[in-house]
């Protein structure tokens, strides 16, 4: 085994999306001289980064107030125009706005790329000497004796898929930090580990997730309104007793950004999110928007949807979660990356606080009290019973006592009532309690198939490498998964990673294929056994977003 090198650092960020940029911005603001380094396992800054997007730019005026002067791509398109649909199969009903609580409103908002966002915060990093390194997935947490976190290591590079040493073999770079700060978004792999060492879940609710799943179109021109940001909810995930939604925001160059949400505590095992997705898109006020129009890009990734219940312990000996790691996303606004850049900038000025105090490897504890008397706080409170309300009561009346609580909670008349959640996997159901779906083959013009889609996302991996996508069991798939639920990950993968061979000649083989993994994470997620984990593959892997 190769000796692996080490490089030291004040401060080392895991991941380059806007909360790890915007933490080690904030850190070189407070005082120039912090060494800071971040870590992307993407090709490239934005390459992994996946969103709507509609941004608050609260956070973003704290972190650059002279934002829009500067050349941001985020301040193209102002919000003009927001409307909110409910769908029935074939008509849509207007939610007016005096119906809906103040803080669900757009005003001041901008809807564009957060990738490209993403892209012009790591210029601004780079020009404040913050070390970037692309193509370095964080693979394994580095303890000191005492138990603190030392730091992170990067995965091997150059290893087959039998573990044998490739040529071009390159074992990985340990980085040490004072701190080191874990914005890996989503269900990140060291995210869960350091949730299961530290015991960060003790006294919060367990964190729940929506698929989230989104396509990029060039439209006809004649039918493009710039900053006209639309949300849906109801058909057709009404159909299977789901929950979830859709958007469809004008952006700038012509082109809509259109996604949908699934729930990922959906109890009918033959729900298929992708596919759902495409049906949508047929709806014909949608329809009406796309057609004669291109689609260019496809992607999709897991979204936090547990609000401030779930929010986990965030500090530990050395370290701390920030943004989507720790799960900060206001479900109703379908809005988290200011409250994620605010933070990474409120751990930020904690840590360079501590430095400052000759500390380090300790738990900065000021962090999370400033975050819990923020506004980060303030905002997720309000919004806390909207999701589980939702889950508990369904779509149509769960929107009515979600809506009323946000309401009082507005008013400062709310119910002393804080809802819980359960974890998504238990709420799968057994296949032969459900009828089975019928979805309609793609018409290659408003929907498509998984494959198809997976291209537009770029996604590429080294073929000759270990899988990333581990199984504790493997004979769980074929002698639980599939006879009990179906083979579920066959359809809940948005990028068609699983599936069974050999079921109608009764020697059914479960194959992974990991080549298209867009990174989502919904396996790790969604299993019903909880058998599926999700790591880092080698450097570089995985899709490459334009303009998502």
């Amino acid at each position: 085994m190769s000796e692996r090198e080490s490089m030291p650092y004040d401060v080392v960020v895991v991941g380059g999306g806007v909360a790890g940029l915007s933490a080690a911005i904030r850190l070189k603001q407070v005082n120039p001289e912090i060494e800071v380094c971040i870590l992307e396992k993407g090709s490239e800054i934005g390459a992994h980064i996946l969103s709507g997007a509609v941004i608050d730019p609260r956070a973003l005026d704290e972190l650059f107030p002279d934002w829009r002067d500067e050349g941001c791509p985020m301040a193209e398109t102002p919000v003009t125009d927001n409307l909110h649909w409910v769908l029935t199969r074939g008509k849509k009903y207007s939610l007016p706005h005096i119906a809906m609580p103040p803080l669900l409103s757009n005003d001041g908002n901008y809807t564009g790329s957060l990738g490209n966002l993403c892209r012009w915060l790591a210029e601004k990093a780079e020009e404040m000497g913050i070390e970037i390194f692309p193509g370095f997935p964080a693979a394994e947490v580095l303890y000191n004796e005492d138990g603190s976190v030392k730091g992170v290591a990067t995965g091997d590079m150059g290893v087959a898929a039998d573990g044998t040493h490739k040529g071009d073999y390159q074992p990985g770079m340990e980085l040490h930090g004072k701190y080191t700060l874990f914005a890996e978004g989503a269900r990140g792999s060291l995210t869960k580990e350091l949730k299961a060492k530290y015991d960060l879940e003790a006294d919060c609710q367990p964190q729940v997730y929506g698929l989230g799943m989104k396509e990029l179109w060039d439209i006809d021109p004649e039918l493009h309104v710039p900053g006209r940001v639309i949300h849906t909810q109801g058909w057709p995930l009404s159909e299977s007793e789901s929950w979830g939604g859709g958007f469809l925001y004008h952006q700038a160059n012509g082109q809509v950004a259109l996604g949908f949400v699934v729930a990922l505590d959906y109890k009918n095992p033959w729900v298929y999110p992708f596919e759902e997705f495409q049906r949508w898109k047929q709806h014909p006020e949608i329809r009406k928007i796309l057609e004669g129009g291109k689609r260019v890009a496809y992607g999709a990734r897991a979204i936090n949807e547990g609000g401030w219940q779930s929010v986990p312990k965030l500090g530990f000996p050395g370290g701390a979660l920030i943004g989507c790691a720790a799960g900060f996303v206001n479900v109703p606004r379908i809005k988290g990356s200011h409250t994620a850049m605010k933070s990474g900038m409120l751990a930020a000025e904690a840590i360079a606080e501590a430095i400052a105090a000759g500390r380090e490897n300790d738990e900065v504890a000021e962090y999370e009290a400033n975050l819990r008397s923020s506004w980060i706080a303030d905002e997720l409170k309000k919004v806390k019973n909207a999701e589980p309300a939702v889950a508990k009561f369904g779509g149509a009346l769960g929107t009515v006592l979600a809506g009323a609580d946000m309401w009082m909670r507005t008013l400062k008349i709310g119910l002393p009532i804080t809802m819980g959640h359960h974890a998504d996997y238990e709420s799968t159901g057994r296949a032969d309690l459900y009828k089975k779906i019928e979805y309609p083959k793609p018409d290659g013009k408003i929907s498509f198939d998984r494959l198809s889609s997976v291209f537009l996302s770029n996604t590429n991996h080294e073929e000759d490498q270990p899988c990333h996508l581990k199984l504790k069991d493997p004979s769980i798939p074929v002698e639980v998964n599939l006879p009990v639920y179906g083979g579920p990950s066959q359809r809940y993968c948005p990028a068609g990673v699983y599936e069974f061979t050999g079921v109608e000649e009764g020697e059914p083989k479960f194959v992974i294929n990991s080549q298209n993994c867009v990174h989502c994470k919904t396996c790790d997620i969604k299993d019903p056994k909880q058998n599926i984990i999700w790591t880092t593959p080698e450097g570089g892997g995985g899709p490459n977003y334009p303009n998502m």
